[in-house]
Order: C-alpha cells, then sequence, then structure tokens
C-alpha cells in the first residue's frame, strides 16, 4: 500500500469515528421524540400490527390516513421489527449510520470532481456539520432526505463517466430519486432537477447519432421509474378517501378535516422569524395563542390591532379553529394585502427564506426562541451567535467552491454542475411560496454546499 493511500484512508477513518462520536453525543443529550416523530412512529406502528396505514386507536381499531407519505414509515417499520416497536434510540443510531453514509458520498463526489483532498476536505465539512449530525436525534425524514440528495448527485457523476446508457448508475439515481419523494413531497423538486441533466446529457453525447429515442430511453426509464412508485400510493388514496392525492396534502389534513387557510393567509401578510411560527403558526387549532407574541408589522393600524385581539381572545377562549374565526382572519389578510401588495408578496417571502438559510439551527435544542435576548441568556446567545457564524461559513465557502469550478469551465460537468444549481434554485422557489419559516427546510442544501465547499481546497487555480 503507498504512503499516499495509507495517509488517505487514516484520514477518512479519524474522519467517520469523529462524525460517529458527534452523532453520538446529539442522540446522547438532544433527542427528541415529539410532533412530527410521534405521528411518523404511530402511523409505522399502526401499519405493521393492524396492516392499516393510519392511526391507532382505542380498542384495536385503525383510522387510515394520508397526511404522510410512507417513504419514513416505512424505514421506521423495518427498525421497529429489527430492534422493537418504538425504540426510537436505535431509529436514532441507524439514522447515524446513514448520516455517515451522506459524508462519504459528499467527500466521493467532491474528490471525483476537484481531486483528493478536495474530497477529504468535502468529507471532513460534512463530518463535523453539526446542523445535519444534530438531525439524527430527531426520528423525522430529513437525515434520509439528506442521504438521497447526495447519492443522486452521485450516481450522476457516475452515470455520466459510465457511458450514461443502462448501467448500474442508473438505478442507483432512480433509487434516489424515487425514495426521496416517497419521505418528502417537495422532493419531486430533485428529479426535476437531476432528469432534465440526464436528458441534456444523452442529447450531447455521441449516442444522439443513432437516434435521439434510442439515445434518451435510458433517461425515460428513470423518469417513469420515479413517479412508479407513486402509483399504489395514489390508488390506495383513492380507495380509501376517493381523492384524487400523489403525494400527501400541502397542509397536512386528511380529507374533511377544516383547513384554516384564512388564518394562514393571515399569519403569512406578517410571519418571518421561526419564533412566530413556534409561538403562533403551530398552536392554532390546539392551544392557546399569547397576543404579546405577535409582532407590531402585524397591524397596520389601531382598528386593525384590535380587531386582532378581540379575535384572538374570542379563540383562546376554546382553542379551536372553526369557519367563523377563519372567515375573519382572511378579511384581515385581504386588508393587509390590498395595504401593502409590495410586501406581501416580495419583501415577506424573502425574508422568511433569508430567515431559513441564516438563522442559526437550534430549533430543536433546549434554547429559548428568542436567543438574541443578552440580558436574559448571555451563554445562549453566545452559543445561537456561534451557530449562525459557523452556519454563514459554510454558504460562504459553497458560494467560493462554486465560483472557482466556474471558473474552470465545469470541468466537462456541466450537466452534474446545472443540475445542482437548479436543485438549489427550485427549492428556494418553493419556499418562496410557503407561509411559515421552518429552518430545517433548506437543510437539504447541505449536501450539495459542502460538495462546493470542497473545491476551495482544491490544486486547481
Amino acid at each position: 500500500m503507498s504512503r499516499r493511500r495509507l495517509q488517505m484512508g487514516v484520514s477518512v477513518t479519524a474522519a467517520l469515528a469523529l462524525g460517529f462520536g458527534l452523532r453520538l453525543w446529539f442522540i446522547v443529550h438532544t433527542a427528541r421524540i415529539a410532533g412530527d416523530s410521534l405521528i411518523y412512529g404511530d402511523i409505522a406502528k399502526t401499519w405493521m400490527q393492524t396492516g392499516v396505514y393510519g392511526f391507532g386507536e382505542a380498542g384495536g381499531g385503525a383510522l387510515p390516513t394520508l397526511i404522510r407519505l410512507p417513504g419514513y414509515p416505512m424505514f421506521l417499520v423495518v427498525c421497529f421489527r429489527l430492534f422493537g416497536v418504538e425504540h426510537y434510540t436505535a431509529v436514532m443510531y441507524a439514522q447515524g449510520v446513514a448520516d455517515l453514509v451522506t459524508c462519504l458520498l459528499v467527500g466521493a463526489l467532491a474528490g471525483r470532481l476537484f481531486g483528493r483532498r478536495a474530497g477529504l476536505a468535502a468529507l471532513w465539512l460534512a463530518v463535523l456539520c453539526p446542523f445535519t449530525a444534530s438531525y439524527v436525534a430527531y426520528p423525522l425524514a430529513e437525515t434520509l432526505t439528506l442521504t438521497c440528495v447526495a447519492l443522486a448527485f452521485y450516481g450522476l457523476e457516475r452515470w455520466r463517466a459510465a457511458g450514461l446508457g443502462f448501467n448500474r448508475w442508473l438505478w442507483v439515481v432512480v433509487a434516489a430519486l424515487a425514495y426521496s419523494v416517497l419521505l418528502r413531497p417537495e422532493q419531486g423538486l430533485l428529479a426535476a432537477a437531476v432528469v432534465p441533466a440526464m436528458l441534456w446529457l444523452v442529447l450531447r453525447s455521441p449516442a444522439r447519432r443513432e437516434g435521439v429515442t434510442r439515445a434518451a430511453a435510458p433517461v425515460l426509464v428513470a423518469a417513469a421509474c420515479v413517479v412508479l412508485p407513486l402509483l399504489p400510493w395514489a390508488v390506495r388514496n383513492w380507495r380509501a378517501f376517493h381523492v384524487v392525492q400523489p403525494l400527501a396534502p400541502r397542509y397536512a389534513t386528511d380529507p374533511g378535516e377544516l383547513v384554516p387557510l384564512g388564518f394562514q393567509h393571515w399569519f403569512k401578510t406578517w410571519g418571518i422569524e421561526f419564533a412566530s411560527t413556534e409561538d403562533v403558526y403551530w398552536n392554532y387549532d390546539g392551544a392557546a395563542v399569547d397576543l404579546n407574541d405577535i409582532p407590531t408589522r402585524a397591524f397596520d393600524t389601531d382598528n386593525q390591532y384590535a380587531r386582532t385581539a378581540a379575535l384572538i381572545e374570542e379563540y383562546d377562549r376554546t382553542a379551536r379553529a372553526n369557519q367563523a374565526f377563519d372567515d375573519r382572519f382572511e378579511e384581515l389578510a385581504q386588508e393587509r394585502v390590498k395595504n401593502d401588495p409590495l410586501r406581501y408578496y416580495v419583501a415577506l417571502p424573502v425574508a422568511r427564506v433569508m430567515d431559513m438559510i441564516l438563522r442559526p439551527r437550534v430549533e430543536m435544542f433546549e434554547i429559548e426562541l428568542e436567543w438574541w435576548r443578552w440580558r436574559d441568556h448571555p451563554k445562549q446567545t453566545i452559543f445561537a451567535g456561534t451557530y449562525a457564524v459557523l452556519n454563514l461559513g459554510y454558504f460562504v465557502l459553497a458560494g467560493v467552491g462554486l465560483w472557482r469550478w466556474r471558473r474552470r469551465g465545469w470541468d466537462g460537468n456541466k450537466g452534474l454542475a446545472f443540475s445542482m444549481i437548479g436543485f438549489i434554485v427550485l427549492r428556494t422557489l418553493l419556499l418562496l411560496t410557503l407561509d411559515n419559516s421552518e429552518p430545517r427546510y433548506t437543510l437539504e442544501f447541505f449536501p450539495v454546499l459542502m460538495v462546493w465547499a470542497g473545491a476551495v481546497f482544491s490544486d486547481f487555480g
């Protein structure tokens, strides 16, 4: 074994060991099983024990649901069968392994694109990234989604290098894209970024001389295979609920449940930061809403403040949404949009996305939502500020790396580069349409960012 290869092996082993230690620390000290984790867990347990994809009821019955796609419950079912029902610690360890695989894929892709040193740098950036590592301690779909993102782009590069035909890397890409969509509905954007790049690559290849249809056949088959797993889910939803739902509802409600569109429209006229999401948006229809948690930008006039205060006070008596409340929230929302359409359609969406990108990623820690109040909790302010700087550092490194890659003319990987950029752009455009801000919605950027950051440490000029 050459000295260089030995050094490479030692560095990779050390990175994985430290990465495992970091993830173990998060599992031991920050694990959280609540909210969506319990929803996923109940669906998996009920599905496994009764054969019904839904929620368990008293007496052993089951209530079907379609509010979550089956990808993550499938993973939980496997874990529950192997390690015991509701053994969530084992689920976290499994997610830790999946996240380390993501790190290896990130490093391997950066290495193929920018050289060995860049690959090692990207691997170290990935294994020591606390933002992605911390999510292994929460039974949620995010960790597996990151693995799918990394695998899709790594598979795309290997497929290109292998000749763009029907080879094993085509099926790797298909598996990553298909399972990604089963995990989260918006992950169709990953396929929307990768499949056109695959088509562009084959149409520019020498194989095109044999005919466009023949050259494009692998891509067309791949696209069909990505959609195929959704068909049984759509058929099941039609049979169970008599609705056309090939993915999951935007507002995570089953047919017949009230969707408080008026409240959500009103919240969208002022909501920016994650604190408002947790204190107001998530509390509505189930918990009281404190008027003091609503910032002054939610009121254009004294009259609006008075009407909002009266509405919140009336809602708080029952903490339950109804259509009458929703109509009054919608009236307020319409008035505010009319007062300042530029604020609603441009300023607020951009502010929400910037909050999701730049906010310290401490939302799952036992830290005050208003972490910036130095006098109340200086240690938390310092910790959150450090996280914010570290988060910004990843984005800056990625930007510099992308610029260096562009200066090199993409090194013959224009299709992959545009696919990665397209994924970031498409996801950002989607985030501009959301009602509320959640930093975890930008976690999917990180596999791409860490690959690009690797280029900063490459040997090319």
